[in-house]
């Protein structure tokens, strides 16, 4: 048989044909455990038979309780996609709740097989744990009013100084917003709802906040918000999961990668568009961008 000849064949039987011919072989979650590495968490979270999770309850749209006092958010379709990947099951995760400062304490103590958690990923951090490929980039971006006459990058840009902007407090706060509006002023605010309700009072034009945080407002109340369509400052959401075991760190990349860019993208793409209201871009059959 030649090349042109098989492949007419294959064509002709397709994926079904392929898996009654014996062809395509599934693996489930006991035979793939006997194949992992002794040592790998890989070997030991599909003997235990679900996955445990570090993540939080109090920040939307990443980790938060619904009405119906449900967990949900972008991290913790995450951590129902690795799930999903290890037991073909999105309900076998555990998540433990941890504060932001348990993040790689919880994950280098074994406490949690992995953290999901909004987490930056930074060369420092790196230094402690492994960080899973980037599932979100998070940005600066600015909030306005949806009535406001200068509701719009450029109409705050063109305001000058006569532009105010809350932002949280920080050190690098001032020269943040700078960076998109250089002469705009700036109102460095001690929490996140006071950077909100500075906003809402109509004190300054626009907030300075997570990208995440504008599409999740102003998807989910656009009579009283507004994206100005403006963003900067990427920065690279990754989980974490322990240094050493490239078993556990490679199964976490791929699962991710697949829900993201490959075929069993349902998971990811409906909470994307849940939690920041705006459909994933397309992906195409062709040369690999991801």
């Amino acid at each position: 048989m030649n090349d042109t000849s098989g492949r007419r064949d294959f064509l002709k039987l397709g994926m079904a044909g392929l898996a009654t011919a014996g062809v395509l072989a599934t693996v489930d979650a006991q035979k793939a455990a006997a194949q992992a590495a002794s040592e790998s968490l890989l070997r030991t979270v599909l003997d235990r038979g679900k996955l445990i999770v570090g993540t939080g309850s109090t920040n939307a749209p990443w980790h938060f309780e619904n009405d119906a006092g449900e967990l949900v958010g972008m991290d913790i379709t995450m951590g129902r996609i690795l799930a999903k990947g290890l037991f073909d099951d999105p309900t076998k995760v555990e998540f433990v709740m941890q504060d932001p400062a348990q993040r790689i304490p919880n994950v280098t103590t074994n406490k949690v097989d992995i953290t999901i958690q909004f987490m930056t990923m930074t060369a420092q951090r790196s230094q402690l744990i492994n960080f899973t490929r980037p599932y979100y980039v998070e940005g600066v971006a600015l909030l306005t009013l949806p009535t406001a006459e200068n509701k719009t990058f450029d109409k705050l840009l063109a305001g000058g100084s006569a532009t105010r902007i809350s932002i949280l407090q920080n050190v690098d706060a001032e020269s943040s917003v700078h960076f998109a509006l250089p002469q705009a002023q700036v109102m460095q605010i001690d929490t996140q709802a006071n950077v909100l309700q500075a906003l809402e009072s109509k004190r300054v034009d626009a907030a300075a906040v997570d990208l995440s945080t504008v599409r999740w407002l102003a998807s989910r109340n656009p009579d009283k918000y507004f994206d100005a369509g403006k963003s900067w400052y990427s920065m690279l959401y990754g989980a974490a999961v322990r240094q050493g075991d490239l078993d556990w760190l490679t199964f976490v990349d791929q699962t991710f990668t697949i829900a993201m860019f490959g075929h069993e993208t349902a998971l990811y793409d409906a909470a994307f568009k849940q939690y920041f209201g705006q459909e994933p871009p397309p992906r195409h059959p062709g040369f690999p961008v991801i």
